[in-house]
């Protein structure tokens, strides 16, 4: 799995922390991270909280390109 640079380049637009967007979405920091990592793949429900939260539509943060 590749690493989510959209979702650290859409946090870091709003100035959050990993920990902000954590405490937004409900999750842990470590959660994030992993989701930035490209280690952990979130469910549909988290994606959508997480855009939410960023502002952003889903296929800003998690649409695969070729």
């Amino acid at each position: 799995m590749a690493k989510n640079l959209r979702l650290k380049t859409a946090r870091a637009r709003l100035d959050m922390s990993q920990q902000d967007l954590a405490d937004a979405v409900d999750v842990t920091r470590q959660t994030i991270s992993a989701i930035e990592r490209g280690d952990y793949n979130p469910t549909i429900n988290l994606c959508i909280r997480i855009c939410k939260a960023l502002n952003v539509t889903l296929n800003d943060l998690f649409w695969e390109e070729d």
